[in-house]
C-alpha cells in the first residue's frame, strides 16, 4: 500500500471539513429560508384553548350552593376550576360541556384532585336527578339571582358551547370550545398544572 502525500493528505481533510460545515450550515440555512423565505411561520402559541390575557379576577360573590361543595371549602379559591355556564335543566351542549368536563378531570388520573367541577346555572335550576346520577360531584351553584351578575359578566360571551378554567387565585385564564376535540383541554390543563405550583 502506498502512503499519501502531503498534498493528498491536506484535499482530503479539507473534503472532510467541507462535509461537517455542511452538515452544520445546510439545517440552519434551511431553517433561515423557510422562516424568512416563505409564509411558513411556526405557531405562536401552544395551547388548544383560547388564553384570556391578561387574567380576570373573579368578583368574590356568595351563592347558593344546589348540589356538592368545593372541596377547599371556597368557590374558585385554592383549587383549579373547569367551569360551565347554563340553564339548569341542561340541553345536549350542556350536557356534552359537562360530559367533557367529567372526562377531562378523570384522565388527569393523580391530579384530579387539584381540580373542581363548577356548573353556574343561570335559568331553570336544575334537573338534580340528571346531575347527580351523571354528574356527581360537580359543584352546582345557583346564578340566576342579582348576586351573580357581576361574576357572570367576567365571562366572554359563547357561554353555551364554552368552558372555562379558573386558577386558583380566583383569575379567569382560558376558554375552550366544547365542539373540539376534547384533548386538547386535558393538555392545555396538565401543562397549567405542572406549571403551576398552586393548587
Amino acid at each position: 500500500m502506498s502512503v499519501p502525500s502531503p498534498s493528498e493528505l491536506r484535499m482530503r481533510n479539507l473534503r472532510m471539513l467541507a462535509v461537517l460545515a455542511a452538515l452544520f450550515l445546510l439545517p440552519l440555512l434551511l431553517s433561515f429560508w423557510m422562516y424568512y423565505g416563505t409564509d411558513w411561520r411556526p405557531a405562536a402559541h401552544v395551547n388548544h384553548g383560547e388564553l384570556i390575557s391578561p387574567a380576570r379576577p373573579l368578583p368574590a360573590t356568595r351563592l347558593p350552593l344546589v348540589m356538592g361543595a368545593p372541596r377547599s371549602g371556597t368557590l374558585f379559591h385554592r383549587n383549579w376550576s373547569i367551569v360551565y355556564i347554563g340553564a339548569g335543566q341542561c340541553d345536549e351542549n350542556c350536557r356534552n360541556a359537562l360530559y367533557v368536563m367529567r372526562q377531562t378531570r378523570l384522565a388527569l388520573n393523580n391530579e384530579m384532585t387539584r381540580v373542581d367541577r363548577v356548573f353556574l346555572v343561570t335559568a331553570s335550576c336544575c334537573d338534580r336527578d340528571f346531575l347527580a346520577r351523571e354528574h356527581g360531584g360537580t359543584v352546582v351553584v345557583d346564578a340566576t339571582g342579582p348576586d351573580a351578575r357581576a361574576l357572570l359578566q367576567s365571562f366572554p360571551d359563547g357561554r353555551e358551547t364554552s368552558l372555562f378554567i379558573v386558577d386558583p387565585l380566583g383569575n379567569l385564564m382560558m376558554r375552550f370550545d366544547t365542539r373540539q376535540n376534547a384533548k386538547g383541554l386535558l393538555q392545555d390543563l396538565q401543562k397549567l398544572l405542572r406549571l403551576s405550583s398552586i393548587g
